[in-house]
């Protein structure tokens, strides 16, 4: 099965693959969770991909098991080196740009909160300065997060012009500060006709994520070791979504900035439902695990995390036609299934081109039913 899909605009949006084919793109963080299931998405619509990032971390990575390692030639270079990211873009003369290079671990940020904020603002801003030498963007998508606003705790699903300031932790707070970088330079690439904006996206799952301290891999681990998963915070709630919900939304955007038009200079990508709690999350996934132990803590302890965070997707619906595809319980079985086959010794890339091809598929009946 491949990765391609073409246009349909009914009740739902895809991306046009049309516009994909031969488009010279940028992506950065290309061997992360994300970014590796973006590469094969693109590369499936006929794009000429080029990527810039760090080597995937760990003894397993999505990104080996779908790209291989030899695509790295050529492709590995730290965000933070200016003269290496000013080389990559040069040569890569990008037509679009996703941006999703960043640490991203909440608890690793505490643990080093100065490489936190050099990746996510530093990195940010020396891959914009290199890119307003360019003459070939006419978009540019920055990933941030959910949790960029201001969260004072009192559960309110955030809206795009809610404040921004984070939630008190050095990766939170990197990211709000990556918003206000994206800010400042917005003017510049306006005047070149180049459409630049920021995605907020949920908590996102799905099969390939390996990253530490992240609740589906932490659980896959346990679980499938026969050991007990230890839950720190039960009852802290996020807008759970598949991780193509929002390169779905990526993807769109970056086709709309490219053919012009007034957009918002941020959109938020996540569930209809709201949020749902780690507590209901792991339930949904222990049915799909024989024998699997959870040990939910009965008291808060590490470093401050947000407990509540919602996000109100209204705008990029409205806008962008994207909504959601997959609820919460689809999303998690889905999930569970993929990291139940590629344990069994399935191949990820065709459990990730099956994943891929039912999303289509259901966007096909939607777009179908509403006709």
């Amino acid at each position: 099965m491949g990765f391609g899909q073409g246009a349909m605009e009914m009740l739902v949006t895809l991306p046009d693959a049309d516009f994909w084919r031969g488009r010279r793109v940028l992506l950065t963080g290309h061997t992360g969770f994300k970014g590796s299931w973006l590469l094969a998405w693109l590369e499936g619509m006929g794009a000429k991909v080029s990527g810039l990032a760090l080597p995937p971390e760990g003894p397993v990575s999505l990104f080996g098991a779908l790209h291989g390692t030899a695509r790295l030639a050529g492709e590995v270079a730290d965000i933070r080196d200016a003269d290496a990211v000013r080389g990559l873009v040069r040569a890569a003369r990008p037509e679009v740009v996703f941006h999703l290079a960043a640490q991203a671990l909440v608890r690793r940020s505490y643990a080093d909160p100065v490489g936190t904020f050099a990746v996510n603002v530093t990195g940010t801003v020396n891959l914009i300065e290199a890119l307003k030498s360019t003459s070939n963007a006419c978009a540019i998508v920055v990933a941030t997060t959910d949790k960029v606003y201001r969260n004072t705790g009192g559960g309110r699903a955030f809206v795009e012009t809610d404040p921004l300031g984070g939630s008190s932790d050095p990766y939170s707070e990197s990211k709000a500060a990556c918003e206000m970088v994206v800010a400042g330079f917005r003017d510049h690439f306006a005047s070149k006709s180049c459409g630049l904006a920021t995605a907020r996206a949920g908590n996102v799952v799905g099969g390939g994520d390996w990253a530490e301290d992240r609740l589906i891999p932490d659980a896959i681990r346990a679980w499938s070791k026969g050991e007990t998963l230890d839950v720190r915070r039960p009852d802290a709630t996020r807008p759970w979504q598949h991780v193509l919900e929002p390169l779905r939304g990526y993807l769109v955007l970056a086709e709309r900035l490219a053919k012009g038009g007034s957009f918002a200079p941020a959109y938020n990508f996540g569930p209809d439902g709201g949020a749902a709690s780690v507590r209901s999350v792991l339930s949904l996934a222990a049915a799909h695990f024989e024998g699997a132990r959870m040990n939910f803590a009965q008291t808060i302890e590490g470093p401050h995390e947000a407990a509540t965070l919602a996000l109100d997707p209204a705008l990029a619906r409205r806008d962008l036609g994207i909504a959601p595809l997959w609820d919460l319980e689809e999303t998690i079985a889905r999930t569970a299934r993929w990291y139940r086959a590629f344990l069994a010794g399935e191949n990820a890339r065709d459990l990730c081109a099956a994943d891929l091809a039912t999303y289509l598929a259901a966007a096909r009946g939607r777009a179908g039913a509403a006709a």
